[in-house]
């Protein structure tokens, strides 16, 4: 690519954030014929097909490079330019996060940022074994991540490990696992996973019974909730030490193997960019996430 387009970069980013050429245009004030126009004139000076027309549309990974060079740019370019007092839009940062971190570290490590108001952070969630996708694809500026891949332009720094138990109600544990956790066990009770990506329970299963067969489970994707349903006796799951301490301290769930657990190293995943406001954020999520993790 002989120059940069950035209407066309601009006309790209926005079908694969909104997912759609038509969203793409009401984002963008233009017509989805102009889109489409932007979008073409950018493939045909990068001699290269940019984005796959699917539902939703996907980068190729062409593609993926240009969205994240002109995500850093626009970054760059709002914390160059922003003006507290100004009246301008704010610089926006987007990172991906697990969904355990979100509901227990994240909150504290991101709170001064967003107290401020002086930029606008957008928290997506993930399977910590996919967040670095998004970081590749350009889609955020920094991830929490389990995968220690090197990623162009990035710099990786370890966070510490985030401990889960397996646990149960007491009264599930003793109908279910009244022997412990057996492979004959672990073929007919109900297990609780968060989502169709969360293999937790998975490799739990394998390393303690050598089992890696199916086995039955109900889905949740929530924190929260993941908890409450494994309290209230619906199933058993794999929950971070943070999140299920004052239960186990209570008795309301038990451990169905005392005294193991399943240890996840987490990384954080940046780009290469230094600004006031990714400095900012970066110091604190590894600051906050080491006062935690183990």
């Amino acid at each position: 690519m002989k120059q940069v387009d950035y209407r066309g970069l601009a006309a790209l980013d926005a079908v694969i954030d909104y997912g759609s050429f038509d969203k793409a245009a009401v984002a963008l004030s233009i017509t989805q014929s102009a889109v489409s126009q932007r979008i073409r004139m950018l493939e045909n000076n990068a001699g290269e097909l940019l984005i796959v027309r699917s539902q939703p549309p996907a980068p190729t990974e062409a593609g993926q490079r240009l969205i994240a060079h002109y995500r850093q740019v626009r970054l760059l370019e709002a914390a160059l330019l922003h003006r507290p007092d100004s009246g301008e839009a704010r610089p926006e940062i987007a990172i991906a996060v697990n969904a355990d971190s979100a509901a227990t570290w994240v909150p504290e490590a991101v709170t001064p940022l967003m107290s401020s108001g002086a930029c606008l952070l957008h928290i997506r969630l993930d399977d910590q074994d996919h967040t670095l996708t998004m970081l590749r694809e350009g889609r955020v500026f920094g991830c929490v991540t389990s995968e220690a891949a090197q990623v162009a332009g990035t710099t990786p720094t370890p966070l510490g490990v985030m401990r889960y138990h397996c646990v149960a109600s007491p009264a599930f544990a003793r109908q279910w696992f009244p022997h412990g956790m057996t492979a004959e066990a672990v073929q007919q009770a109900p297990a609780l996973n968060f989502d169709r990506k969360d293999a937790l329970q998975e490799r739990y299963i394998a390393r303690r019974t050598g089992y890696t067969g199916h086995y039955p489970h109900h889905s949740f994707a929530s924190s929260e909730g993941f908890v409450r349903f494994i309290e209230a006796g619906f199933g058993y799951g794999m929950v971070p030490a943070l999140q299920c301490a004052p239960q186990l301290g209570a008795g309301t769930l038990v451990e169905i193997t005392p005294g193991d657990y399943l240890d996840v190293p987490l990384i954080w995943h940046m780009w290469d960019i230094q600004t006031a406001f990714t400095r900012a954020l970066s110091d604190n999520m590894i600051a906050t996430a080491r006062k935690y993790l183990l």
